[in-house]
């Protein structure tokens, strides 16, 4: 009997210390496999009962009960505080102020557009869009644009098999918006624009444009100018200034190139203007008589002038991005600059 007893109280000590050891959950179930499991100490010890003679088996059964009690409440207590540690890591302390969350920001093409946007607004333009998805006549027929016309080819243009395009630039919004409204008309149309160019450091195959026009009685070049230059000084400073050159586009007449003064060295000139101080940005001109007749506009009565912008080419400047592709990347540490 005092065999069995010690063995008994022995156990409950071995617990005991086992736990003030590891009281982890992974301790806990082994511990409670080795001496209370099928095949643990304590089922081993309830078969040496038969061994005890009959008027001690009543004080044997009693350690035996007690000692099985204790090691299940010790085993039970250290699985209840490691359930409370874990519970209380996970929990959620109402009393600690708020974390904001991180919302992003813009990516610097739109940034572009909205400034863009918002700038030309303020000269008196609305916004105007239109299907990025084109069909022939909007896209090159009503803008006067000749059957031979390089652009035209399926080598610079997307063609679906039925017929239509993605759309080549956002003129077609001018046409769509002409020939909903009569004269006058005074929109920007920003959008994105298709073309088959092979991508380079200045070059994508998408790319994103915002064209202008100014449909109106005598309306002339002067005019023209007197909203690009406020443009560049709203976007780039009142130390820009631009110079237009005579050019060639099928819808506009007389046709002009119109750079900026070089944003790098102030129209000194340097490597990034090639040393001329200037910096070429886009084509514009006088609506060609022409697209005004094809949208029912009598060029008699109204005249206009259009031009265009490439929000890459601008954000390339403003940000002195050297490479179009990193634009297009969604590298974070890149755009996380903006």
């Amino acid at each position: 009997m005092s065999s069995l007893l010690e063995k008994l109280q022995q156990s409950v000590l071995d617990v005991q210390a086992r736990l003030q050891q590891d009281s982890s959950p992974e301790a806990v179930e082994e511990l409670r496999i080795q001496f209370l499991g099928r095949n643990g100490l304590l089922p081993a010890l309830s078969k040496e009962m038969g061994s005890v003679a009959p008027e001690e088996r009543k004080n044997v059964g009693i350690a035996f009960n007690s000692s099985r009690k204790a090691i299940e409440d010790m085993l039970q207590d250290a699985k209840n505080a490691a359930g409370a540690v874990e519970a209380k890591k996970n929990s959620i302390d109402v009393t600690l102020p708020g974390r904001l969350a991180n919302a992003g920001h813009k990516h610097p093409i739109s940034i572009m557009i909205d400034e863009c946007v918002n700038t030309f607004r303020r000269m008196g333009f609305i916004v105007a869009e239109g299907p990025e998805i084109e069909d022939v006549y909007h896209n090159f027929d009503a803008l006067n644009t000749p059957m031979d016309h390089p652009s035209r080819d399926r080598g610079d243009t997307f063609y679906f098999a039925d017929g239509r395009l993605l759309r080549s630039q956002t003129s077609p919004v001018q046409i769509r918006v002409m020939e909903s409204q009569e004269p006058p008309v005074r929109i920007v149309a920003p959008g994105r624009c298709f073309r088959r160019d092979t991508p380079d450091a200045t070059h994508g195959m998408n790319f994103h444009q915002i064209e202008g026009l100014y449909i109106d009685k005598d309306v002339s070049l002067a005019d023209l100018k007197s909203i690009l230059q406020n443009f560049a000084w709203e976007v780039f400073g009142e130390k820009i200034n631009i110079r237009l050159r005579p050019h060639f586009f099928p819808f506009t007449e007389p046709s002009v190139e119109y750079d900026f003064s070089c944003i790098m060295c102030g129209g000194k000139g340097c490597p990034v203007c090639k040393n001329s101080g200037y910096i070429e940005i886009a084509g514009a001109g006088m609506v060609d008589p022409n697209v005004l007749r094809n949208v029912g506009y009598d060029p008699e009565v109204w005249s206009g002038f259009a031009f265009g912008l490439g929000i890459e080419r601008l954000a390339m400047l403003r940000y002195r991005i050297g490479d179009i592709r990193y634009l297009y990347e969604n590298d974070v540490r890149f755009l996380q600059q903006f």
